[in-house]
């Protein structure tokens, strides 16, 4: 008789799977959302010079014209993140481990993943930091920046009216409109204003929406002109006060055009892709990897930029 209750010993008492789980991660936001600066190869800041609006005037006959100067300005971008991860394998794990190769290509993966993270992250706490707290930052008398005026502070449907209007004040393009808001606005958006949802026609945002993340991102919907998609990575706010509105435990919700590098309020410029290097480390048996890569953020212009401040909490 052979069974596995009188036979126990050669019953193996542990199996491992060839499955490797790894992490979940989120979608991540493309990045065409900001303009990729190519000149700006060295160099700690780059000036970018912008030209401003003419000035029309009244004329007479017979009468001096008034020649007054060009308006001219300057924003920068500077290199600003250096960021890097390493890992090693010892020889005794290659000679008693299993599947250590699968083992270094999630190992990798996750290291990337790590970078575009991070990446992501700094992009959306520059476009935040880009305005004033605690100010309406005007752009031709209308708000670019506020707190959700609905219920616990949250996100109201008349804000992104005055959103949408403030946009349309400082003559921003209707094509290319998109916010970026926390999944608990997403969730408050949903609850509210499904009857609302529109899908989006844009040939550009259609090309964005279905192939332009690196993985399934949330697209909530469409409403008065904007895009509406979530991210995890929003810069959060402890507290801050607007006029009679205040928020605490907050998170800013962005909004920009991103129609074409005119528009983009954001630029960036790589200094250093994303670099894998192995070097052996005879004295303690093991291989050694480390990946590194450095970049830079910066605002090219306010004017196709917006912030709601939310809680990060309460859903309407």
């Amino acid at each position: 008789m052979i069974t596995s209750q009188s036979n126990r010993s050669f019953v193996e008492a542990t199996q491992y799977s060839t499955f490797i789980l790894e992490n979940m991660h989120d979608g991540l936001l493309p990045e065409n959302f900001f303009r990729d600066v190519s000149d700006f190869g060295n160099g700690d800041i780059l000036n970018i010079k912008t030209v401003g609006e003419a000035q029309i005037q009244e004329l007479e006959e017979n009468e001096d014209i008034i020649y007054t100067p060009i308006e001219t300005g300057n924003v920068t971008l500077a290199i600003t993140d250096y960021v890097g991860d390493a890992w090693y394998i010892t020889d005794v794990m290659r000679q008693d481990g299993a599947q250590i190769e699968q083992l270094k290509q999630a190992r990798a993966r996750e290291a990337i993943r790590a970078i575009q993270e991070r990446r992501e992250t700094q992009a959306l706490a520059t476009l935040n930091a880009g305005q004033t707290a605690g100010n309406v930052n005007s752009i031709n008398g209308f708000a670019h920046r506020a707190i959700g005026s609905g219920a616990n502070d949250t996100l109201a449907l008349v804000d992104l009216i005055a959103m949408k209007l403030a946009f349309d004040k400082a003559e921003v393009p209707a094509g290319g409109r998109i916010c970026i808001v926390d999944p608990v606005v997403g969730a408050t958006l949903n609850t509210l204003y499904q009857a609302n949802v529109n899908v989006d026609s844009n040939p550009m945002m259609q090309t964005i929406l279905t192939s332009g993340f690196s993985r399934d991102h949330d697209y909530i919907m469409d409403l008065f002109g904007w895009t509406i998609m979530s991210s995890n990575r929003l810069p959060t706010v402890a507290s801050e006060t607007i006029g009679a509105l205040s928020v605490t435990d907050g998170v800013a919700n962005i909004f920009m055009n991103i129609a074409d590098d005119q528009t983009k309020p954001l630029m960036s410029a790589w200094r250093q892709q994303p670099q894998v290097e192995g070097e052996r480390n005879q004295t303690k048996r093991r291989d050694q990897f480390s990946q590194s890569a450095r970049w830079g953020y910066g605002i090219q212009r306010s004017d196709t930029l917006g912030v709601i401040v939310t809680s990060a909490s309460a859903i309407a």
